[in-house]
């Protein structure tokens, strides 16, 4: 075991964000193109469905482009052609193609893994673009150097193989993830109605409602709480977010039925029908997090639970918890709904680091997390519309290599030992509650300075991943290799990493002193990465968009901006809420943070409530920043 601070190989009095909570709304800004490109030989049959749909904010946006091939099969490899319509637009990243760019002309190639696409088959790509006076779609596409059009015919001159990529003066290299060879594409298939005009129309999804597809968020609109967009929109500038979607936080048994009058699981449920009917043919994502074990949030203190092991809290939380939210999802009035759920935040990978805490040790040696984990898993998997995925904490808990490849085992006993094994899981998700940034710009694990390696940095502290897009790409690949199915799909939180403002490094340090050029050139600038209770100077991060990345689902919101991690003084409550000095931001730090003030914002309420003050800075902090 390499001679590491013990700060640096435990998880840090975790941030539990426990929050009877909301869901805010419609995942991303959608705007489709639909069209159909010929590709043939030797009188062979080509026709593909293309649908484009972007998420925009100012002078930035993510592009998502979905093929289906509508013809013969393709073997040997596609390339898709569009123009950007205006001045100014430019793709500036990519994954799961080759992308380049040409003046206006915007060219994406196969990989090598994905380069066959089956008749009616499916793939995804995407990339970040640049935009200055307008945004607008591309007015048509070619498939193989065909134009799209609409429809399906026969011709002897197309080739059905990739045409090559016009040289590019102006070329964006396609990132994919460490695991892009594991898994190609992980959309939902999609298609349209074919239409003999080239011009962009509305793509439909021919999946049937309630089928379980691959990725719950491709193609997907997102669930707009009421209460929480109410008190958004009460905030001055709030409205700019205020339909953003972000996950209702089930925290408690009382919590299915709604607390003080509030909206409960039921409620939410019709309200997500009512929103999905007036969605026209787009699905609609509904996000819950299951977050009510016994001995919950064993290492800290700020969302400790109702329910304790020693008080038979494990049947309890079967029967009083589990078995009522199953029961509500499983109402066929819900089927049409894609209904993601986030299993337990904290749980497991507390078992692996914090066994010196006596909730933690009690919840090992009685099973009940293990145990708890495999029955919601259980429950919720049976039904085809719900989608589940395991909490992974993040990089600063599990990166460092004493405990990865322990996650990894753990993570495969626990849904080796459900009645579905591996497939009960559909993926995993990093950063939940936390302020971890999805990539760090200017330096990599890999990076040396004069030198020396940036992991022997105090910062970095020789983890093996300096942010969350590294680290949830390496766990996915590990879990695959382990044998998970390689459909699984990573969700990264990105409600409050996004660190803008004018404390934002907008280059790498040219400092040589490696403890220098780190903490002038990362993005999360916490004053530790064990820090994790309502921290000051925390802004949003990127909003939530479908398969940013290869082996990606989504960005999401799970904590709702606005929230608080938990109260920065005592406060006497009913909700089995403690008092936890890692909010308290006069405190010094113990060895989990590396001795340092906790960075906590001050005059924070209870976990789970209205934080106006911390709400109004993550919008002054956004980044990308809010128009």
């Amino acid at each position: 075991m390499r001679s590491v601070p013990f700060s640096g190989r435990v998880r840090q009095a975790l941030r539990s964000p426990v929050r009877r909570a909301v869901v805010a709304a419609s995942v991303v800004a959608l705007s489709s193109a639909g069209v159909v490109a010929m590709a043939s030989s030797a009188s062979a049959a080509a026709g593909c469905q293309v649908a484009y749909t972007t998420n925009q904010w100012q002078g930035g946006f993510t592009g998502t482009v979905t093929i289906t091939n509508l013809g013969d099969p393709i073997a040997n490899g596609w390339n898709l052609g569009f123009d950007f319509p205006a001045a100014g637009q430019a793709v500036t990243q990519g994954w799961s193609a080759t992308w380049t760019q040409s003046g206006a002309h915007v060219n994406a190639a196969s990989l090598d893994w994905n380069k066959s696409l089956a008749t009616n088959g499916n793939v995804q790509i995407g990339f970040n673009g640049a935009w200055t006076t307008s945004n607008p779609n591309p007015a048509s596409f070619t498939l193989n150097g065909v134009v799209c059009n609409g429809g399906v015919t026969t011709s002897p001159s197309a080739s059905k193989s990739a045409s090559a990529s016009p040289s590019a003066s102006a070329s964006a290299s396609a990132s994919a993830s460490a695991s892009a060879s594991a898994s190609p594409s992980r959309s939902a298939s999609a298609s349209a109605s074919p239409s003999a005009s080239a011009s962009p129309s509305v793509s439909t999804s021919p999946v049937p409602p309630g089928t379980h597809v691959d990725n719950p968020y491709a193609g997907a609109t997102g669930y707009v709480n009421p209460e929480w967009k109410a008190k958004a929109t009460a905030e001055t500038g709030g409205s700019r977010v205020a339909n953003t979607s972000t996950a209702v936080w089930l925290d408690r048994i009382a919590a299915i039925n709604g607390v003080n009058g509030g909206m409960g699981l039921k409620a939410h449920l019709d309200a997500a029908v009512q929103q999905d009917a007036a969605n026209g043919s787009a699905p609609l994502t509904v996000e819950f997090v299951i977050y009510d074990l016994p001995n919950r949030d064993c290492s800290a203190l700020a969302s400790n639970g109702e329910l304790l092991v020693a008080n038979d809290g494990l049947n309890k939380y079967k029967t009083q918890y589990i078995d009522p939210i199953a029961a509500l999802m499983a109402q066929p009035a819900y089927a049409n709904l894609r209904i993601v759920t986030v299993i337990e935040p904290d749980s497991l990978p507390n078992l692996l680091t914090n066994l010196s805490f006596a909730k933690c040790a009690e919840a090992q040696s009685s099973g009940a997390y293990v145990q708890g984990v495999q029955y919601a898993l259980n429950k919720l998997h049976a039904l085809s519309n719900v989608y589940t995925y395991i909490d992974s904490a993040h990089h600063a808990w599990l990166g460092w290599d004493s405990n990865f490849t322990p996650a990894v085992n753990q993570f495969y006993t626990v849904a080796s030992g459900t009645t579905a094994g591996v497939n009960s899981v559909d993926g995993f998700i990093v950063n939940t509650a936390n302020y971890s940034a999805a990539t760090e710009q200017f330096f990599t694990a890999a990076t040396s300075v004069n030198g020396t390696t940036v992991r022997q940095s105090k910062w970095v502290d020789w983890n093996q991943y300096v942010d969350e897009q590294s680290f949830a790409a390496a766990l996915r690949t590990a879990l695959i290799a382990k044998g998970f199915p390689s459909t699984i799909g990573m969700l990264v939180d990105t409600s409050r990493n996004g660190w803008g403002g004018t404390a934002r490094p907008a280059a790498a340090s040219t400092s040589t002193d490696v403890n220098t050029f780190v903490n002038d050139s990362r993005i999360d600038r916490r004053i530790h990465a064990g820090n994790w209770c309502n921290q000051s100077g925390a802004g949003l991060g990127a909003r939530p968009v479908a398969s940013p990345a290869a082996g990606f689902d989504a960005y999401v919101w799970i904590k709702p901006p606005g929230e608080s991690d938990g109260s920065s003084t005592a406060i006497a409550n009913d909700e089995g809420k403690g008092f936890d000095r890692m909010c308290d931001p006069t405190y010094t730090g113990n060895s989990l943070n590396g001795n340092n003030l906790t960075g906590a914002l001050p005059n924070a309420p209870l976990a789970g409530q209205w934080f106006s003050a911390q709400f109004q800075q993550l919008m002054a902090n956004a980044y990308p920043p809010l128009s």
